[in-house]
């Protein structure tokens, strides 16, 4: 490819993993881990992730668009031009670039494509949503119906915020590390390099910073001063709260970012990290190894649900689950969710969420403390899941959550998605007699 046009490369890389998205039913997240990498300037592995963000989530809007601008559909063989061309409505919509480097750039990046042919269609296309822009459109035209009938089931007040705050960009939280300064403190640094930060009376380490930034661009970062961690999965170290030195299972660790949070506000505690995903687990133990408490931390790759296959046998004083979901509280963060979630998808969580519950708890000594954690808004994984659990588990019982936790849910507590700016969060805290 010949880059003629500044920005020709990143738009190219948008395309190709908007592409495999929309098209190959490819994960963002997957996607994004194979190209970003091969980008070498942070700004535009930065525009990669908001060309692609935006793109999916307003993709009603630009196929509303597409159908009415063009006579006949696009067909199987232009779907990469289709995905060339969200590139191009998202600079222009929801990015708001100057229209001239986002056109150029676009076209460009056609030729790139082997579109060349094309390439005076995309400029026109461009040109039109230049001038007329896109209609507003309902967030709920990007749901499943089957998963939107769930959610209207199980949340009948709380659709429309629920759809708005996953069709909005998320904000960046930070997680501060206790072990290297305070949160005033890095504040303050925060504050002299230009980013305002603002923090959360209930969050004892977060620091919320309006605009997404790229972590190269936090101070501090790669020393391990910082993390990025919504404030939701920060919540999850005040529901386990273990006593100082207690010895720990955090049954699905990956990418470690719990487990860390509780090291950095107690180093006495021992850890044992499992993950039934070895490429997981070293990411993992990189994010450890940043803010230094890779030493306290086990980490096994093991099926948390077959204790046969690595516990010793000595019971833990606390087990954290952050179990596998259908994800639904985090769609702002994982649009694709949307177009890859199917209904039996969700049957087979709550199977593996009950065999992860029931095995983990045979590890858990008497008088231990068991938070089951989901970044999930549908019941049945949720409140329903603890309540069968606590129906054939008589030895259980369920703590009170507070109420900065969220809604009441059964067992425990709900938030959901765009509350005080943080991801839709179950949590549920169990003893055991």
């Amino acid at each position: 490819m010949t880059d003629t046009t500044p920005g020709t490369a990143s738009r190219l890389a948008a395309a190709r993993v908007l592409d495999a998205v929309l098209h190959r039913g490819r994960s963002l997240k997957g996607e994004f881990g194979a190209a970003l990498p091969k980008i070498a300037d942070p700004r535009d592995r930065a525009l990669v992730e908001a060309i692609c963000f935006a793109a999916l989530r307003n993709r009603a809007r630009y196929a509303a668009a597409l159908a009415a601008w063009i006579p006949k559909p696009l067909g199987r063989s232009d779907e990469p031009l289709r995905a060339l061309l969200y590139v191009g409505f998202a600079q222009l919509d929801a990015l708001k670039l100057p229209a001239h480097a986002a056109v150029d750039a676009t076209v460009e990046t056609a030729r790139a494509l082997d579109r060349g042919h094309q390439a005076g269609m995309v400029n026109a296309l461009l040109r039109r949503a230049q001038r007329e822009g896109f209609p507003p459109a309902d967030p709920a035209q990007v749901w499943p119906e089957w998963l939107l009938a769930e959610v209207r089931r199980d949340w009948p007040g709380h659709v429309d915020a629920i759809l708005a705050a996953s069709a909005a960009a998320a904000p960046l939280w930070l997680r501060v590390n206790r072990l290297n300064t305070t949160r005033d403190a890095y504040r303050q640094q925060l504050q002299d390099a230009g980013i305002a930060g603002s923090a959360h009376d209930a969050l004892p380490d977060a620091l919320r910073i309006g605009d997404s930034l790229a972590v190269a661009d936090l101070p501090g970062f790669e020393d391990g001063v910082a993390s990025v961690q919504d404030g939701s999965a920060q919540a999850v170290a005040d529901a386990l709260s273990p006593p100082v030195g207690a010895r720990v299972l955090d049954a699905c660790v990956a990418p470690g970012g719990k487990a860390a949070h509780l090291l950095e506000r107690d180093p006495t505690l021992r850890i044992t990290a499992l993950d039934i995903d070895s490429r997981r687990l070293r990411r993992t133990a990189e994010t450890l190894r940043r803010v230094g408490v890779a030493a306290a931390v086990e980490l096994k790759a093991a099926d948390a649900a077959d204790p046969a296959a690595w516990w010793d046998g000595t019971p833990f004083d606390a087990v954290l689950i952050d179990a596998p979901c259908s994800a639904t509280g985090i769609v702002r963060r994982q649009p694709d969710i949307l177009l890859h979630r199917r209904p039996g998808d969700i049957d087979a969580l709550v199977a593996t969420q009950a065999r992860l519950l029931d095995a983990a708890w045979t590890t858990l000594a008497p008088g231990g403390v068991l938070v089951y954690a989901t970044c999930s808004i549908l019941r049945r994984e949720n409140a329903a899941q603890i309540e069968a659990f606590l129906a054939r588990t008589p030895e259980a019982s369920a703590e009170p959550l507070a109420e900065t936790f969220g809604h009441a849910a059964g067992a425990g507590r709900q938030r959901l998605p765009g509350e005080d700016g943080m991801d839709g969060f179950f949590y549920a805290r169990l003893r055991k007699a």
